[in-house]
């Protein structure tokens, strides 16, 4: 849908400020071949995004939401998984037609204040994801090798720097140790669901059936919500599609649009069975026994005792390669929000030392004080955290990709705009729910009455000196 004038939107020129300028338009797309050789040559950014929505904050809200409730919350997972798909089509869309993600969208089109705003909100999400993802490689170290918690910590850490090493080598080659990483997680769950044969009639109608046993559900279901669709894979994934060098035409754009579409819908429905997989898994080994896991150890363990030690060593293994994975994405998304936010410009391998700091200091802290206990607990709370994040990134989304002089005739079209508007509308009205019951009504009444101040001051009081 496009307004009474169709607008031609150029994107910006390639010296234009851009996240990830080391890698912007670097992969060659050919120009006159076959589909799947163009397809194949788009394919990437949809399973970098991917990992997102089968880390480690994924495995404590399902093995949670399994272990206590059985299938009943399959339905929430399949549906996030759709919201998650429509999300992250809106973000290629942005990157790929606008030339911008959407931290840069935010930055041109909002106060400063509404921009650093923004940018610590969406530094606290990604320092809760990186909590789940370094928490998570850290006990799989340990499970596998025995190896203390805080130094796995500190070794996922350096991992993931030495990972990202090689992108002086192409970003393909990112692409291609994800990918490894994702396919090896698939196998490990199609391994795992062999082995445990679930009650398919039952999980067929937990995923089509919705149904919310208790208050519990309510938080582990917006813990599922939160890890999986999660706010720092918009502003990723905006970015990466932007290492395709296709044409500019309208026509070139629109293939591009397609094969992205086509990459992120295949690789969300790869994520969604792992997603489910795991949920299965709790529920069919555990669920239906009583038992309820509180740890990611005592999963692996009582995996060890049900199905045997083959089965508990490909869950560590799975674990591993699901926050190995998650980290170098994570720790792109944090040079891509600081770079579009901020425009803070600085060495690579500085910022990237930043953003692992900011989600280890933290890990060892906590992992420190708790003695490496109730991992799967806190998995779920940094998972909550995500999903009271997720309106301020879709919001945004949904006013960048639906404004038709960054758009042109790519512009959202009319029920886009609407089902997006709803979506946000309706996680804001849940995550105000849940602080509710948390936190009680003075609280949150006191945090709206602060969220209000703030935006009329913005709107009202504040002038803007000049246009960064």
């Amino acid at each position: 849908m496009v307004t009474e004038t169709e607008v031609k939107v150029s994107p910006p020129p390639d010296d234009a400020p851009r996240s990830l300028p080391e890698a912007h338009r670097s992969v060659a797309i050919p120009g006159r071949s076959k589909p799947w050789r163009r397809l194949l040559a788009f394919a990437g950014p949809g399973f970098m995004v991917s990992v997102g929505y089968m880390d480690p904050g994924n495995w404590g809200t399902d093995l949670a939401g399994g272990s206590k409730f059985g299938y009943a919350l399959l339905w929430v997972i399949f549906l996030s998984n759709l919201i998650a798909q429509f999300l992250q089509v809106l973000c290629a869309r942005l990157g790929v037609v606008a030339g911008q993600d959407l931290a840069m969208a935010c930055r041109a089109g909002y106060k400063k204040p509404v921009v650093y705003a923004m940018w610590i909100l969406c530094e606290l999400a990604i320092i809760a994801c990186d909590l789940a993802e370094v928490v998570g490689s850290a006990v799989a170290l340990n499970l596998l090798f025995g190896m203390p918690l805080e130094l796995g910590v500190l070794v996922t850490g350096l991992d993931v720097l030495l990972l990202l090493g090689f992108m002086k080598f192409g970003f393909r080659k990112i692409e291609a140790i994800v990918f490894t990483l994702v396919m090896t997680v698939f196998g490990c769950f199609v391994y795992e669901m062999a082995l445990a044969k679930p009650d398919w009639g039952q999980a067929l109608h937990g995923t089509f059936v919705p149904s919310m046993p208790n208050a519990e559900a309510m938080v582990i279901s917006l813990g599922i919500l939160g890890a999986t669709v999660m706010p720092h894979n918009l502003y990723l994934h905006s970015s990466i599609v932007q290492t395709r060098r296709h044409g500019r035409e309208d026509k070139d754009v629109g293939q591009a649009i397609k094969y992205n579409t086509v990459d992120t819908v295949v690789a969300l429905s790869l994520a969604f069975f792992v997603n489910a997989a795991i949920l299965i898994l709790a529920a069919s080994v555990f669920g239906s026994s009583g038992i309820v896991v509180e740890e990611l150890q005592q999963g692996h363990e009582l995996l060890r005792s049900a199905l045997g030690a083959g089965s508990a060593t490909v869950f560590a293994v799975a674990l591993l390669a699901s926050g190995q994975s998650s980290t170098i994405t994570g720790t792109l998304a944090g040079q891509i929000v600081m770079e579009g936010f901020m425009r803070w410009r600085i060495a690579p391998w500085l910022r990237r030392l930043i953003t692992r700091g900011l989600a280890i200091v933290p890990a060892i802290v906590i992992i420190h004080a708790s003695g490496g206990k109730d991992t799967v607990q806190l998995l779920i709370f940094s998972q909550v955290c995500l999903s009271m994040q997720l309106p301020f990134a879709i919001i945004p989304l949904i006013m960048a990709t639906s404004d038709p002089r960054r758009m042109g005739s790519f512009v959202n079209a009319r029920w886009v705009q609407v089902l997006g508007y709803t979506i946000g509308t309706i996680i804001s009205g849940l995550n105000v729910y849940l602080l509710t019951t948390i936190l009680g009504p003075i609280w949150v009444g006191g945090i709206a009455a602060a969220v209000v101040a703030f935006a009329l001051w913005v709107r009202f009081g504040y002038r803007e000196r000049a246009k960064a």
